[in-house]
């Protein structure tokens, strides 16, 4: 495996973690608007409801805090172990976070707090060695009445966007990469109706100024090449591999402006599973915060942040500068990154002593627990040589180390070098994800960025894995979807056919099955039993899944994750 070589990204890709920090004038209301609590996000309150600008601009006059610290801000994000800080420098809203001399909306000119906290921000990272990024939405801009997606107080139809960039977004970006020192990237969003050209042009204005500032894939629709990395969307796990640098924003509630009654706080356990996923996927993890209008990081996402940083201070090794797993597919008891000559088995569950690794052709030379020097590994290898078959045991101890995710390090001769053909796993079962599969079907139908299959619609597509079966016998098969809870209904359920080695199973799949974790935002994956196959011959096999009824007013059609084969019981 080899790393591309750019300097400007390197940083970056080391990083793997990164604070998001969302602070405006909406920490005032804090989702209450007229003594009524507001549904969605906390900082689109004045889209949600409306306000007419003028009576936005009074939260302002509100907005006093007294307790910021950008030293406790920093030190919390030291202590989490995260890399990099973003920070909204100005939202949907329009409303600047710092000193603008373009604009007198912004934190010092409106506000009876009169100071500009990025010039602490930006010093106090300096001292921590943290990367100091800004959040710029280029789009979207409720105040200026050239700016996007304000409707209510201003003719959309009459606005010219390209003197709104004029007149606000390049004076500010200026400010933004002149004022603070260097900056790490500038994270845009939801550029909606931006053409090509603008996001190029401000992708090119951002290098003319700071030739090293990243940016990010939101500066346009999803146009390769022209952000320096992509993007997932909002609390969006990947449940795949990805091609290229990627990012997941994710809330630990559901909000990313402070909400005073959001209280969907996402356990440590969770955050850390989530972080461990986005690297074994090559994905970087943007944990956001949400202050208060005093300038307080509310105690539960500090709790949080902690706890995360507690299990990095043991575990970092196996996140910070490592690609992701070298196996093309996941096991269910465990995800894997790896680096030069070493590969990294993170265990969220502690197996019983043994766990098996298939296809990993390395000479194993060590193997130890991250945190646990004490702990006795032990490993043996075996090589079928007529089957040119890898199998790598590793004996653990009885008692499990850590409470969360235990990382097992294995030291190993040379790169890592695997056989990513799914193969079956040492608990019998069989994990075939959507993008190892051979599609057939119309243009339309593709691998998202979610890591599932978009497009499936009709009853034309299909989907067929290789894999290695090592035992004869009963397998129930499980067909894996996802959908987004926004929109769940959009999913629907619907008839599906497997077949491998010319015996079927039919079954429905999809809505039906989706259970919805309280501690996941919009994402939500389902597994639908279709009933058991029996598989008489060990060996390569193909297993073919297609669709014989796609459920009407369900347009998002089969989100296709993947398929599992689980052992029966006879």
């Amino acid at each position: 495996m080899t790393r591309r070589n750019h300097d400007r990204m390197e940083w970056w890709r080391d990083a793997r973690f990164g604070m998001f920090i969302h602070w405006g004038l909406y920490a005032v209301p804090a989702g209450i608007w007229k003594g009524r609590k507001v549904e969605g996000i906390g900082e689109w309150i004045m889209c949600h409801e409306r306000i007419p600008v003028r009576e936005y601009e009074e939260q302002a006059r509100k907005f006093t805090p007294v307790k910021f610290n950008a030293r406790e801000w920093v030190r919390l994000a030291k202590d989490a172990g995260q890399k990099y800080l973003v920070i909204t420098a100005k939202h949907h809203d329009g409303f600047a976070m710092y000193d603008s001399a373009c604009s007198e909306y912004d934190i010092v000119d409106a506000t009876p707090w009169g100071k500009d906290p990025m010039k602490e921000l930006a010093r106090e990272c300096r001292k921590a060695g943290i990367k100091f990024c800004f959040y710029y939405s280029q789009f979207q801009d409720w105040e200026h009445p050239n700016g996007g997606n304000n409707t209510w107080d201003y003719d959309e139809s009459a606005k010219d966007y390209d003197q709104y960039i004029a007149e606000k977004v390049k004076p500010q970006l200026r400010e933004l990469l002149t004022n603070y020192g260097p900056i790490g990237l500038i994270w845009f969003d939801t550029p909606i109706r931006m053409t090509t050209d603008q996001s190029r042009d401000i992708k090119q204005f951002v290098r003319s100024i700071q030739p090293d500032c990243l940016v990010s894939g939101r500066i346009a629709h999803n146009i390769h090449g022209i952000g320096d990395y992509s993007s997932l969307g909002d609390n969006q796990h990947p449940v795949g591999p990805v091609v290229g640098d990627w990012e997941t924003p994710c809330t630990i509630n559901d909000t990313w402006g402070f909400k005073s009654w959001d209280k969907n706080w996402k356990s440590v356990d969770y955050l850390v599973n989530l972080m461990v996923n986005c690297a074994a996927k090559g994905v970087n993890y943007l944990l956001n915060v949400g202050p208060t209008a005093e300038g307080v990081i509310p105690r539960a996402s500090v709790t949080r942040l902690r706890g995360v940083g507690k299990w990095l201070r043991v575990n970092g090794e196996a996140i910070y500068g490592t690609q992701a797993s070298p196996y093309a597919y996941d096991f269910d008891w465990c995800r894997m990154t790896c680096r030069p000559g070493k590969l990294y088995l993170h265990l969220a569950k502690w197996p019983r002593k043994t766990v098996t690794l298939p296809g990993l052709r390395n000479r194993v030379e060590s193997a130890r627990i991250l945190g646990d020097a004490g702990a006795s590994v032990e490993v043996r290898q075996q090589h079928n040589r007529k089957q040119d078959k890898h199998v790598v045991e590793v004996r653990l101890p009885r008692k499990r180390s850590g409470k969360i995710v235990t990382v097992v390090a294995l030291d190993l001769v040379g790169e890592v070098d695997v056989d990513s053909t799914p193969t079956q796993g040492p608990d019998g079962s069989v994990l075939l994800p959507a993008h190892l599969a051979v599609l057939r079907g119309p243009k339309s139908l593709r691998i998202a960025s979610s890591g599932a299959i978009d497009g499936w619609c009709s009853t034309t597509p299909s989907a067929t894995w290789t894999f290695n079966l090592n035992e004869p016998g009963l397998y129930r098969v499980f067909v894996r979807t996802l959908l987004n809870r926004d929109v769940a209904q959009g999913y629907g359920t619907h008839n599906v056919k497997v077949t491998v080695s010319g015996k079927s199973v039919r079954g429905k799949a999809g809505l039906k099955d989706i259970i919805m974790d309280p501690e996941v935002n919009h994402w939500h994956t389902a597994q639908s039993d279709i009933g058991v196959l029996e598989l008489n011959k060990p060996g390569q096999c193909k297993l073919t899944l297609r669709t014989e009824k796609i459920q009407r007013n369900a347009p998002a059609g089969l989100a296709l994750c993947g398929v599992r084969l689980a052992k029966a019981e006879g």
